[in-house]
């Protein structure tokens, strides 16, 4: 039976229009988390994870998972500026690669050159210092790389609105 052009409701296609996703700034010291409405649309900062133990990393990221009914992962890596992947991108990787396993997610990974400057550029333009908000920086990059995520999702999805066979 050949796939319908129109979308059906409440089918299960491989690619849903609703999501639910968290968007991770992974730091040495902080974890900035952001969620995403469920259409899909708008990223937003939720809280920073000060960081202790993996354990307890993770403790805290499960609530936020369980609560928002999380499908995936969407994890900010540090690439250099030269496209390569250095020690903290390598670290980075590891924490999450470990995190995914442990939650039984999927991650992806976005390209978080520069959101940690696009984010205090932010916050100077709110007449905030930088250096006492650090938390706040970590939550406004990770709202940055799930956005930059959930764009180029929905621009997938408008690419693929008719499945492949």
């Amino acid at each position: 039976m050949p796939n319908s052009q129109l979308p059906i409701p409440n089918s299960q296609s491989p690619t849903p229009k609703y999501v639910s996703a968290l968007g991770l700034d992974v730091g040495r010291k902080r974890i900035g988390v952001a969620g995403c409405d469920r259409t899909g649309l708008i990223a937003t900062g939720i809280t920073t994870v000060e960081r202790t133990s993996f354990q307890q990393d993770v403790e805290q990221i499960q609530q936020l998972v369980n609560e928002r009914e999380v499908q995936v992962l969407v994890v900010g890596l540090p690439y250099s500026m030269d496209g390569s992947l250095g020690f903290q991108a390598k670290q980075v990787q590891k924490f999450a690669t470990r995190l995914g396993k442990v939650l039984n997610l999927p991650v992806e990974y976005v390209d978080e050159r520069l959101t940690s400057f696009q984010a205090e550029q932010l916050l100077i333009a709110e007449n905030r210092s930088p250096s006492r908000h650090k938390a706040l920086i970590d939550r406004k990059a990770a709202a940055l790389i799930l956005q930059q995520w959930l764009d180029a999702r929905r621009i997938r999805l408008k690419t693929t609105e008719v499945p492949a066979e």
